[in-house]
């Protein structure tokens, strides 16, 4: 008889940048908001935000720590799954710079783009491995660098996002660990929350396919946040649900509710319509705003760090990003906390001078889009 397969979380990781962006910063920036207007709307106090790195370099510091946690050499890795909509190029995919970053010499790697909702994804795909038999471990990284693609001028997006990476090694094991999921996405409302970027252009050249070339649109980040509210609220709940009935749960089961941080009021929402106390609710939003991907796995290494899981715990993750996109992930804790984890430090490799010739222009044109909030708050342009 086939011994049944399960994916357990064996090690996690997460990195911020140092620079901070405070909501006091925002008022330098000549918007008409302040610290009590956008504390308020969203519980957002500060963010982290990138200087001179990428989406891949956060997304190498996070995993490394997972590894370590885990005590799992890169060797051992089957897999790597990035969830990014920040990717460092359109291609390679960063999935294959982290991997050859960290030594995963073995791993298939690919990136996973569903927005905020990307790591619940990935990590819904990773669990898949694991449990076909596939992969034996599985490393999952959340990473965005959304700073990139606000425009500084439009108070009610660019005081919401801010940049991270947290990343999680998934194992086979014999007892439960992930004990249901779902995804979903609503492609009709696309156009609710989008980096329009580099798109088609199509001719009518008398040809079958219409064929033309591409051009680049607005790069910044647009959302239309009071349909996006309504919408979270109400998917993020259903979502939570289905993974909580098909995991054999009911929601007073439920140890640790961690929700993708994007907006207090949301988490807020979607607790009551689930009837979980908000003590049961993980938040760390006003410390990193909406990190994107990256949000629910930073969450996850926080909720460690401050004793809020331990083994045995049932814990339920649920996102929503552009897409429209949602996935949910109900678990059972299954991992002992170690009592020290060494911090992350620098390791030495040659990806500087491997990666120089691949930096693109699109990169280049990203700075540009920073240099009036990195001249306002008066930071250096090297």
């Amino acid at each position: 008889m086939t011994r049944q397969r399960y994916a357990q979380i064996s090690g996690w990781g997460m990195y911020v940048p140092p620079d901070i962006v405070s909501n006091e910063a925002f008022v330098k920036l000549g918007l008409e908001t302040s610290d009590e207007w956008i504390s308020s709307r969203t519980g957002i106090s500060r963010r982290h935000v990138v200087s001179d790195e990428t989406t891949s370099d956060m997304a190498v510091r996070a995993s490394v720590e997972a590894l370590r946690v885990a005590e799992m050499h890169p060797g051992e890795i089957d897999l790597v799954l990035v969830a990014t909509c920040t990717p460092d190029h359109i291609m390679p995919a960063t999935a294959s710079l982290v991997q050859d970053r960290i030594g995963a010499k073995s791993a298939g790697a690919m990136d996973v783009n569903a927005a905020c909702a990307g790591f619940v994804y990935a990590l819904t795909a990773g669990a898949a491995h694991i449990e076909s038999g596939r992969a034996k471990n599985v490393l999952v990284v959340g990473a965005d660098e959304l700073s990139m693609h606000l425009d500084w001028k439009d108070r009610g997006t660019c005081v919401l996002f801010g940049d991270g990476a947290g990343a999680v090694v998934l194992k086979a094991a014999d007892e439960p660990g992930v004990l249901d999921s779902t995804t979903g996405s609503d492609g009709s409302g696309a156009g609710l929350l989008t980096i329009p970027g580099i798109t088609r252009q199509r001719r009518n050249n008398g040809g079958s396919n219409g064929a033309g070339g591409y051009s680049v649109a607005d790069s910044y980040l647009r959302m239309n946040g009071p349909q996006i509210f309504r919408w979270a609220t109400q998917m993020m709940a259903k979502a939570a649900e289905k993974v909580i009935a098909g995991s054999g749960l009911r929601p007073a089961d439920i140890d640790l509710y961690i929700p993708h941080q994007a907006n207090f009021r949301i988490m807020e929402a979607t607790a009551r319509r689930l009837g979980l106390p908000l003590e049961k609710v993980f938040s760390n939003v006003q410390d990193y705003g909406n990190t994107s991907a990256a949000s629910i796995p930073i969450a996850l290494c926080e909720a460690i760090a401050s004793g809020r899981i331990k083994i045995g715990d049932n814990i339920v993750l649920t996102s929503f990003g552009a897409g429209l996109s949602w996935a949910a992930l109900a678990m059972r804790w299954g991992a002992a906390i170690p009592t020290h984890v060494s911090r992350w430090k620098p390791i030495k490799n040659t990806v500087e001078t491997r990666m120089a010739a691949v930096r693109s222009a699109v990169r280049r044109g990203e700075w540009r889009v920073r240099s009036e909030l990195d001249k306002r708050l008066g930071r250096d342009d090297d």
